[in-house]
């Protein structure tokens, strides 16, 4: 989140604070999010996009040079493998501004949280 500005109070807030050239990233990420996940809620948790199903199940933020995307992937061995190139310290993903974002893996990467999370509320 650009440094010296407010806190957002939604996801709408966060993503105009930033250039219309990361909104646009960020917008579709959203989309991308709520397309695989319909049911989920949107909020700001930790002073980033999160949404919620279950639990948290994502969270994104945009910085200087990468869209982050949390939490790491975990539990899943094709996912882990596809994830990476993009895995940063600690496992979470980091989404190079200057390259394609990969938006099907997104939507992998929220189809098995939502399992996880499902499985876990049982």
């Amino acid at each position: 989140m650009p440094t010296g500005r407010a806190k957002p109070r939604s996801i709408d807030e966060y993503i105009t604070s930033f250039s219309p050239e990361v909104q646009a990233i960020l917008e579709r990420v959203r989309l991308t999010i709520r397309d695989a996940a319909p049911d989920a809620e949107e909020t700001i948790r930790y002073n980033i996009p999160t949404f919620t199903l279950n639990g948290n199940l994502v969270h994104f933020a945009a910085f200087k040079n990468h869209v982050g995307f949390y939490p790491p992937v975990r539990r899943d061995a094709r996912l882990e493998k596809a994830v990476l190139p993009y895995a940063g310290e600690k496992g979470n993903l980091r989404f190079p501004l200057d390259q394609p974002i990969p938006y099907a893996l997104i939507k992998r990467i929220v189809k098995l949280r939502m399992k996880q999370n499902a499985a876990s509320a049982l």
